[in-house]
């Protein structure tokens, strides 16, 4: 990962203060200080973009209640046990991490600061002042995969990721899962190029995956290089992740996965306020609209609309799960039966690829 210099903002409150101070937690009236840590930069117009959004939205709705600090482009490693200790000393009382690669450090510091509340996105460790927070991404994934199946003409679909960890996994057979209930010949080839957020790297492997036949590319990294890359190409598209990317490739994106975290910040900030904060662990998706679908491209046939739209209000409604057998492996093996639905345990430690799935080099 390419380490560009972090800058520390501090933003002032936007709207007038809702009547809040006046409770147990922060009776002196002194707005309560919530930090945020992103493995890249807010500017990435995808998973960071939206997070900051999120931390935007908790502002505008608390006003002077709250003080809001972010760090951004901090690595996953021992640079991120420091940021975290940082923002702790400095008063926040409410600290989100925002990246997998973030839990141990997370986990450290929380031992350190007994009386600061720390949330993890996407994680798996918690503890007392610990609490987890995810998005069912992998229910979005469904309905791009949808739209891939009728749309591929090659039967080759890609998903470039970041890392082969189980959010990463369960999004690329979720896709391969919907795009072969269309068109069972359809094949998946993943590639990871081990970083959240790196253009050069993200544009090389489109092209390479181009080069090899691949008309539909799907991704689990932060920003649109992959999608321009589509469209230089002419090939028939791909999908926006964390945010619309629809300005970057017009063209080619034909909808996009948005992670719409305001509603969760609020409601944790709400929480710290008030004297209610528990070490809640949420997994949120379509349902909640945590996770949320871009416009569709207009380029993609009504009768193809359609079926992703009933595949998107199937998740919602509880009538369709996309993880619900019978389900192989790409070895062949039996790993969901006939009518069972993969529990979230199951889900949260999938590290094996379902059929169609090319195994990663």
């Amino acid at each position: 990962m390419t380490i560009t210099r972090r800058t520390i903002l501090k933003t002032g409150a936007a709207a007038a203060a809702l009547p809040l101070l006046g409770s147990r937690a922060f009776a002196q009236g002194e707005p309560l200080k919530i930090g945020f840590i992103y493995v890249g930069t807010i500017n990435d117009n995808g998973y960071n973009y939206a997070h900051n959004q999120g931390r935007l939205y908790v502002e505008e709705q608390l006003g002077d209640a709250v003080e809001t600090t972010y760090v951004e482009n901090v690595p996953e490693g021992p640079d991120c046990e420091r940021v975290l200790r940082e923002l702790a000393q400095q008063g926040n009382k409410l600290i989100f991490a925002t990246s997998f690669g973030f839990g141990d450090s997370v986990i450290k510091v929380a031992q350190q600061f007994p009386d600061v509340k720390f949330e993890h996105a996407t994680g798996y460790q918690k503890a007392e002042n610990v609490g987890l927070y995810n998005a069912r991404f992998y229910e979005g994934r469904a309905v791009c995969g949808t739209i891939a199946g009728h749309l591929s003409k090659t039967g080759k679909l890609a998903y470039i990721g970041s890392f082969p960890i189980p959010e990463v996994v369960m999004g690329i057979n979720a896709l391969a899962l919907s795009a072969r209930r269309i068109n069972p010949d359809i094949t998946v080839k993943p590639v990871y190029i081990s970083t959240w957020n790196d253009p050069a790297k993200e544009a090389d492997a489109a092209r390479a995956l181009i080069d090899q036949g691949v008309d539909v590319i799907a991704q689990h990294t932060d920003g649109p290089a992959a999608l321009q890359v589509a469209q230089e190409r002419g090939i028939i598209g791909g999908f926006g992740q964390g945010a619309d990317m629809s300005a970057f490739a017009p063209e080619t994106q034909l909808t996009a996965i948005i992670d719409n975290w305001g509603p969760h910040y609020l409601a944790s900030a709400q929480a710290v306020i008030d004297g209610t904060w528990v070490a809640g662990d949420t997994w949120e998706g379509l349902k909640e609209n945590v996770v949320e679908m871009g416009p569709y491209n207009e380029k993609i046939p009504a009768e193809v609309v359609a079926d992703a739209e009933k595949v998107r209000t199937g998740q919602i409604d509880g009538s369709f799960h996309i993880f619900t057998g019978p389900i192989k492996d790409n070895t062949g093996a039996e790993r969901v039966a006939a009518g069972v639905t993969m529990t979230d345990a199951e889900l949260l430690s999938m590290d094996w690829y379902v059929e169609g799935v090319e195994q990663p080099a």
